[in-house]
């Protein structure tokens, strides 16, 4: 029936449509429930790491023609260094960079090719439990520009929702306030130095000229998104998700009068307006798999401490979601489904849980602008300890063999309780 599927994702950002996509290719029936319709844009960094594009290559999504950049020019303390992704051999040595209305319509149409299917303009208002056990067995929804009640039956239902979450808060999973929190804010302008092939990050927003005003709270990036056009943002970093009571459109203001003017950031380049999203981290929502519902990406709190990065994440929840639901489904009771159920949560702190650890640990030492600034300072002239951090920071480590930089990062992770 249409309104029923062994599995229903809700939402058709990265994490909906990896999971939806694995889910096909396994052979499940599967329906994705999309708020909007595609193509539709998202607030985001657009930028993709070399983990992100591994995600990428395994669902057969083709890149070509897709603004590439091969490493990350910081700045700070007066320095600038030039670090280029790594060799490793679970990733490539290169980023990718692609407007997130471009790339979650393509990431859909894959879902769709393997066999998913795709409803568009049905926003989803509250799981449907089982009466008896309490299980989430579907959702109810408002469907079509009538905005008719719908109700959609599954054997699991997953919450790809993003950072709202709204159907995991309805389902009594509220987000844990002593965990990381992040801001980011973003537009986009047309530039000469479009063509740039390495990512730029700001360590330090000055108010005035760097070293003669105020130091800001927060960071700054800058990188090409192809068509000749450049992602340029701000965000900030909090050790929990109290409100900073930052004006980030301000600080954006006073960073943009100070940037070099070889990147022609004037107000008649701009494209788009200045905006926001909160950044959820370091798996502030649990639990991530119970009684029939799931949480992936943003919905689950995947985004990473160290530097805001969420996609790669998101696409991997999703593949493992699919993974673990595909052993449920053929299992005869609900006991043993959940049973099989429980390796989806276990394999997300077991890939991911030591790092955000760490990443808790990160957020909050630097949310504090004197100490950012000191770890700048000293660090950014030391080359060996910069190429380790770019790979601490952006998670680009192989987490078996590597070089002492990966076997370092990777006994750390071990070592330390898990998220």
């Amino acid at each position: 029936m249409a309104n029923e599927a062994e599995v229903v994702v809700v939402g058709g950002g990265p994490a909906g449509a990896a999971a939806a996509y694995y889910l096909a290719n396994l052979g499940c029936d599967v329906l994705v429930l999309e708020k909007s319709s595609f193509p539709r844009d998202k607030i985001c960094g657009d930028g993709l790491t070399p983990r992100a594009v591994a995600e990428l290559i395994r669902m057969g999504v083709d890149t070509t023609g897709w603004a590439r950049n091969t490493g990350l020019r910081t700045y700070g303390g007066g320095h600038c260094v030039e670090v280029p992704w790594p060799e490793l051999v679970s990733m490539p040595n290169y980023g990718l960079a692609a407007p997130r209305e471009k790339l979650d319509a393509i990431l859909m149409s894959r879902a769709q090719e393997a066999g998913a299917r795709l409803e568009e303009n049905v926003t989803v208002t509250a799981p449907i439990r089982h009466e008896r056990t309490g299980r989430v067995v579907g959702v109810a929804a408002k469907a079509g520009a009538g905005r008719e009640p719908r109700e959609y039956r599954a054997r699991f239902v997953i919450d790809a929702g993003g950072v709202s979450a709204r159907l995991a808060t309805n389902a009594g999973r509220q987000k844990d306030l002593g965990r990381p929190m992040g801001v980011a804010h973003r537009t986009y302008f047309r530039s000469p130095r479009a063509g740039d092939s390495m990512m730029e990050s700001h360590l330090e927003l000055w108010e005035g000229k760097p070293g003669a005003s105020d130091l800001m709270p927060g960071y700054g990036w800058i990188f090409s998104v192809g068509d000749g056009l450049v992602n340029v943002g701000l965000g900030s970093l909090s050790s929990t998700a109290k409100p900073s009571g930052l004006d980030y459109r301000a600080m954006f203001a006073n960073w943009m009068a100070n940037v070099p003017s070889e990147w022609g950031f004037t107000e008649e380049n701009q494209v788009g307006t200045l905006r926001g999203a909160a950044l959820p981290m370091a798996f502030n929502r649990k639990p991530h798999y119970d009684a029939g519902l799931l949480l992936v990406g943003d919905a689950g709190g995947m985004v990473s401490p160290f530097n805001g990065e969420g996609i790669a994440y998101a696409l991997q929840s999703g593949r493992l979601a699919a993974d673990a639901i595909s052993q449920a489904l053929k299992r005869p009771t609900v006991s043993s489904q959940d049973a099989a159920m429980s390796e989806y949560p276990r394999e997300l702190r077991e890939e991911l849980g030591g790092y955000y650890s760490m990443g808790r640990i990160f957020a909050a030492l630097i949310e504090r602008p004197e100490i950012m600034h000191l770890c700048v300072k000293y660090g950014l002239p030391r080359p060996t300890l910069m190429r380790f951090v770019m790979k601490l920071l952006s998670d680009c480590y192989d987490r078996t063999g590597g070089d002492w930089m990966d076997r370092t990062i990777a006994s750390l992770a071990k070592a330390v309780p898990k998220a």
